[in-house]
């Protein structure tokens, strides 16, 4: 499968490095308006993941400065678009329409209309569409969702999910809401994906928090409730600018036992009555297995049911559902998805 990147800032070099390790993927071709990043040259993507600082070897790979040129190219088969958050939408539509198979990073997009473009420009070209919602690949996450779905102690009564890190230094429009929908939309989208698909949509939700932008401080605390009475806490964002370290969480109380995972050190781990059991863990590299799963998802023709477009899509609208409700105080709203 002939693919290429779009973006080669931090998680454009993230999927550029998880591409090299995948049988049958040929990189083959890159768009980024920095010259340095398009010779090799990725060491200057920061982010909350320890890249390698080894110079990507490009020099067999179509290196793009204009995105219509890239799209026009017949022999690429499927994009992976890792550019700002503001041209998800845009640009997927774009490269949906040039029959290209679309792996769009997170968010989605900015709001539920663009999603839904999207969405409608995947059906029109018969083409896969995938967010690329890591969690769902994560290997602490997949035995999360294998344990809840197994039922094995029962059914689900609360969960909680925590993820906070330093605001983003390494590219300056993530400091602007209006390109990446702000440091909790930006965030915590990944745990209000995982709550979705381990719970389904809520009844209602409420959230609270604080915005304070000259400071790079962006949180949240928020609740899902559901009619059979579960409740699901979401909560983290920006703690400021520099050292703050990255960190995620989560605990699952079902009505046989606990279930604990910490990314500072504790694995996923089952506590059901005197017994403490570490979950076992399948997959490997998330970032890696969920773009191989695209892959062979464009092999066949089939549609991503492990990682649905509509669900990302939800996740949008809910992340926006919850911002509404900090910016309402705590109000309690009723979610219709």
């Amino acid at each position: 499968m002939r693919v290429a990147v779009l973006g080669l800032g931090f998680m454009g070099a993230t999927h550029v490095r998880a591409l090299g390790e995948i049988p049958g993927a040929e990189l083959r071709a890159v768009f980024d308006g920095d010259e340095k990043k398009l010779a090799g040259d990725l060491s200057g993507t920061g982010g909350n993941l320890a890249l390698s600082t080894e110079p990507v070897d490009l020099s067999r790979v179509h290196r793009h400065r204009q995105i219509e040129a890239l799209l026009a190219d017949d022999s690429i088969e499927a994009v992976d678009i890792c550019l700002p958050t503001w041209l998800h939408d845009m640009v997927a539509v774009e490269a949906l329409r040039a029959g290209k198979h679309v792996l769009v990073e997170k968010p989605m997009a900015l709001d539920g209309y663009g999603a839904d473009r999207m969405l409608a420009a995947a059906r029109r070209s018969q083409r896969v569409l995938m967010a690329a919602q890591v969690l769902r690949f994560s290997p602490a996450y997949v035995a999360l969702r294998q344990a809840v779905r197994q039922r094995q102690y029962g059914r689900a009564l609360a969960a909680t999910f925590r993820r906070r890190c330093a605001a983003p230094g390494w590219s300056e429009w993530f400091g602007d809401p209006e390109l990446s929908g702000g440091g909790v939309f930006d965030l915590l989208i990944h745990d209000v994906d995982m709550a979705l698909d381990l719970f389904g949509k809520p009844q209602t939700v409420s959230a609270a928090g604080r915005v304070n932008r000259e400071a790079a401080v962006d949180l949240m605390q928020a609740q899902l409730f559901y009619e059979d009475g579960t409740v699901v806490s979401i909560s983290g964002g920006w703690h400021h600018a520099g050292a703050y370290p990255f960190s995620a969480e989560y605990s699952v109380v079902l009505e046989g036992g606990a279930i604990e995972y910490s990314s500072a050190g504790r694995a996923p781990t089952l506590y059901a009555g005197d017994s403490e059991e570490v979950l076992e863990l399948s997959g490997g590299d998330g970032y890696r297995a969920e773009i191989e799963y695209f892959l062979e998802c464009c092999r066949t023709g089939q549609a991503p049911e492990r990682c649905p477009p509509e669900a990302s899509a939800n996740a949008v609208r809910l992340m926006l559902l919850l911002e509404e409700a900090r910016r309402r105080e705590g109000a309690k709203l009723v979610c219709r998805l």
